[in-house]
């Protein structure tokens, strides 16, 4: 990432990092932020370079409007990426909204999109579920995310907090349940591994496997315990899986499968 953009936040890898250095995107669920992805970036260490995309609305975008059509949201995201060093090495991961984000900048960044994607927490493109959280009043949205494990109950359940939470979290709801794949549109060609929880009431085994249909790379399934944030228990196992996807890319002799 050579070129300083609101869109991506460097949130760990080398203080230096070289030209073919590796480099894992990653993007947030709804309500989430680039910070959110610090674990990830924390076992990963130096060898990789790791960058979030931090969406408007939040943390130090927290006066920029949030953006609730996910294609917009796509749209700005990968002229940001396209903005930023081609030349570089990409991993792309994603998890709930952000697994679907990042197959829609995948999808228009084409040739100069990730050598891998892996997508977590979310049913295919091609599985739409039609809900509509994002119009539930206050106290049952935030029932909902609490019962999704996301964002603490004592976070929710303090009124100022709330007021900063909520109407961020609505607006990516609103972006992730509006959402419908766009008609004419082929796979991808890179890599592909679709992980989930195997408790995720949101995105349930079969769902996660039909990942398998929009790519024409190789594809993996990969299901680890817990639910929706199973993340949270497993950030080294995914530490691992990232690792995977960067080997063939470099010969970094530091970096194994994990």
């Amino acid at each position: 990432m050579t070129v300083p953009s609101p869109w991506l936040k460097r949130i760990g890898g080398p203080a230096q990092a070289e030209g073919g250095t590796p480099e894992l995107v990653c993007f947030p669920h709804s309500g989430g932020a680039a910070s959110w992805y610090r674990p990830l970036a924390a076992e990963l260490g130096d060898d990789i370079l790791t960058v979030a995309v931090q969406y408007p609305g939040r943390q130090e975008r927290h006066d920029e409007p949030a953006i609730t059509d996910l294609h917009e949201l796509a749209n700005r995201t990968a002229e940001a990426l396209g903005n930023a060093d081609a030349g570089v090495p990409r991993i792309f991961f994603g998890h709930s909204m952000g697994a679907i984000l990042a197959y829609e900048v995948a999808r228009r960044l084409g040739e100069r999109g990730p050598a891998a994607l892996l997508a977590s927490g979310r049913p295919a493109p091609d599985r739409v579920r039609l809900t509509t959280s994002y119009l539930l009043d206050d106290a049952a949205l935030a029932e909902q995310i609490s019962w999704l494990g996301g964002t603490t109950k004592e976070l929710l359940d303090d009124p100022e907090m709330r007021s900063l939470l909520l109407p961020v979290i609505r607006s990516d709801y609103r972006a992730s349940e509006t959402y419908r794949p766009r008609p004419g549109c082929g796979p991808l060609g890179c890599s592909l591994i679709a992980l989930g929880g195997d408790g995720d009431p949101v995105a349930p085994l079969d769902d996660v496997r039909a990942w398998s249909r929009h790519t024409t790379g190789p594809f993996r399934l990969e299901l680890l315990p817990g639910g929706h944030f199973y993340l949270l228990d497993h950030w080294a196992a995914i530490a691992g899986l990232v690792r995977t996807c960067v080997r063939p890319l470099t010969s970094v002799p530091g970096i194994m499968p994990g």
